[in-house]
């Protein structure tokens, strides 16, 4: 039982790790959010839009980054490649209610979205790359997903308004997905929670179960006890009133 709560635990920590990477990539989409939306600003000249759409990029290479760094226990969690079935021991039987199983798919079963969606510029020279495809694969078919990710860098060639608005429609759709897996991550702590709350009270029980076999009866030991001693008090007290009679004879005698 304590190492099913120790297994639990570690499903704990994992959800975590994960749930603490999506929030920074959630972080990063929403100031790109706030970028296409200042991008839309008509004053905004060609070295503007040119600066919204440097800090665009890196904000999306951290995005990359996130996604092909972040690790538990050496396991890539989004990454192409990560294991799509982690299973966590909650039970001493290997019975499959003994066992909670995060699944997904990591690459299949996603939606693409894409869109030729570059910052709006005044001029047809001065056109700026936003963002052309955001890939979302967060939800698996079989229960919880645990990886996915967002890739995508291809340069968009356009310059309306209207182009804004779909990479911030896109970026919208990427932060609603990201919100979704963040809440199931949290689901799951708590499943976790619950999880060592029961074990733990299991682990109290038997060992109560246990001491109630095995242990010994304080009050029924120190009865036994008592009774032992004045058992032997009186056996004491008869051998010396025994060793007593010769002598007696021989006084009577004597006199």
């Amino acid at each position: 039982m304590n190492v099913a709560i120790r297994n639990a635990n570690d499903g704990i920590s994992l959800a975590q790790t994960a749930e603490g990477a999506l929030g920074k990539i959630a972080d990063n989409l929403q100031r790109m959010r706030e970028l296409a939306v200042q991008s839309r600003n008509a004053t905004n000249s060609a070295g503007d839009r040119d600066n919204l759409q440097k800090e665009f990029k890196q904000l999306q290479a951290e995005i990359d980054r996130t996604v092909q760094g972040t690790k538990f226990n050496s396991q890539a969690l989004f990454a192409s490649g990560a294991a799509t079935t982690l299973s966590f021991q909650v039970g001493a039987g290997t019975a499959s209610t003994d066992r909670i199983d995060v699944t997904g798919a990591l690459l299949g079963g996603g939606t693409a979205v894409s869109a030729a969606s570059a910052l709006a510029s005044t001029s047809a020279s001065a056109v700026q790359d936003l963002i052309s495809t955001v890939t979302t694969n967060w939800d698996g078919t079989n229960g919880l997903a645990i990886g996915g990710n967002i890739s995508g860098s291809t340069a968009g060639t356009a310059a309306s308004v209207s182009q804004v608005d779909d990479a911030i429609n896109i970026i919208d759709k990427a932060l609603d997905a990201i919100n979704d897996k963040r809440a199931s991550f949290g689901a799951t702590q708590n499943r976790f929670e619950a999880v060592i709350s029961n074990l733990q009270v299991s682990v109290e029980n038997q060992a109560a179960a246990r001491g109630r076999i095995m242990d010994a009866d304080f009050a029924a030991e120190t009865a036994n006890l008592s009774r032992s001693q004045i058992l032997q008090q009186a056996g004491t007290a008869m051998v010396a009133q025994a060793n007593q009679l010769p002598q007696q004879v021989l006084s009577l005698l004597k006199g």
